[in-house]
This record gives C-alpha cells, structure tokens and sequence, in this order.
C-alpha cells in the first residue's frame, strides 16, 4: 500500500516537515510516479514505523495496566486509615503521659506545701505551749510570793500593822546618800521574785521586822 506524504501525515499524525526529514533521512521507503512521492506502507502498520517507536509500542502493548476497581479503592482507604489510626494511638499515649507527669509534678508541690505548714505548725505549737507554760509558770510564782509574803491574811490589814514598814519611808530614815539608797532599792527589786522576804503591792515595796531579817539587803 502506497500513500501520499499528506495522506501518510494524516494517517500517522505527523507534521510534513518531520515526513520530509525521514524521507531525506531514507528512514521511509518511497517511489515516485508520476513526479508524485509515494510512502510505500506495509500491510502492517508497525513495519513503517521507526524502530525506536516499534520498542516503545511493544512494550506499552505488553504492559497491561492495573485496573482501579472498589476493592483497591477500600484497600487503599483501609490502610490510610490504620496509619491515620496509629498516629492517634500514639498522640494520645503522649498526652496522657504528659498529664500523669503534671499530676504528679502537682501532687509533690501539693505535699511539700503541706510538709512546710505542718513544720509551721509543730513550730507555733511548740512557742505557744512555751508561752503558756512561762505564763503558768509566773502566775504560780507570784501566787505562791503572795500567800507566802502575807501568809493568808489580808493585805490591807497587813499593811496596816506597825511592823510593816514601806521601804521608801525607811530608806529615808536611815542616814546614808542617795547612792547607797538606789543601790538597796534595786537589791529590793532584783531579790523579790526569789525572796517571801520582800512584799510587793500596788508597786510599793515593804518590810516586815516582825518576822524576817533583812540586814543582807540591808547592807551599805
């Protein structure tokens, strides 16, 4: 079979220009009848077509492609969807895995806030106790100079006997300085806590001759 160059472009999809090439190129067979160029073409089309293309055409006849059915579709949704899955899974291992870590950053900052104020605590109970000990410890003590010093009787009355003298009243009696009258006074006052000796009332000091000695805190 035998066709023209446009007739060969048309069958073949080529330009003219390419046709011409190959003819030049002697990469076709032709006659020429008639001053008209003649593209000799064999029954089978592939014989006329360049070595090159024949490869390719082989193998693309060779290669069968897949077809895209429902079932590759499901598989390929199946698996997308396992992988999608997977990353969840270990999402959210790593969010739970934070939360127990500041949970449990919370519960230590919960019990070593509890440890400090039960350290307070112990502390403030412990001055407390302390304070109402010394308190305890005073009152008995200016309770104990009280009913020894007037011997359970009453004060007023005590006072009011001859025998019971107010310091001052007799410091000034005595014939010394004012120095050495400072100096017994404060004798006084450091002995009165330790000493039934000395009365205290209404922060005057006095002395009972009738039935204590004080020539010690007397001394000048």
């Amino acid at each position: 079979m035998k066709l023209t160059i446009d007739e060969y472009c048309k069958h073949f999809k080529m330009s003219k220009e390419m046709v011409n090439s190959k003819i030049r190129a002697k990469k076709l067979d032709y006659i020429i009848d008639e001053s008209q160029i003649y593209i000799i073409v064999a029954q089978n089309p592939l014989e006329n077509i360049p070595e090159e293309k024949k490869i390719l055409t082989n193998e693309n006849s060779q290669v069968a492609r897949p077809k895209t059915t429902v079932a590759t579709v499901l598989a390929l949704y199946q698996k997308e969807n396992n992988f999608l899955k997977s990353k969840i899974a270990q999402l959210e291992t790593k969010i739970d895995k934070l939360i127990d870590d500041k949970e449990q950053m919370l519960r230590d900052e919960i019990d070593k806030i509890e440890r400090i104020y039960s350290s307070k605590d112990t502390q403030l109970k412990n001055i407390l106790e302390l304070i109402d000990k010394k308190i305890k410890l005073e009152q008995q003590k200016t309770t104990v100079h009280e009913v020894e010093s007037f011997d359970y009787r009453d004060e007023a009355k005590l006072l009011n006997e001859p025998t019971i003298v107010e310091l001052k009243d007799y410091l000034r009696t005595l014939n010394i300085k004012s120095s050495q009258k400072k100096i017994i006074k404060k004798r006084f006052l450091d002995a009165y806590d330790n000493d039934i000796r000395v009365i205290h009332k209404d922060g005057k000091l006095y002395l009972d001759f009738s039935k204590y000695d004080y020539s010690d805190l007397l001394a000048y």
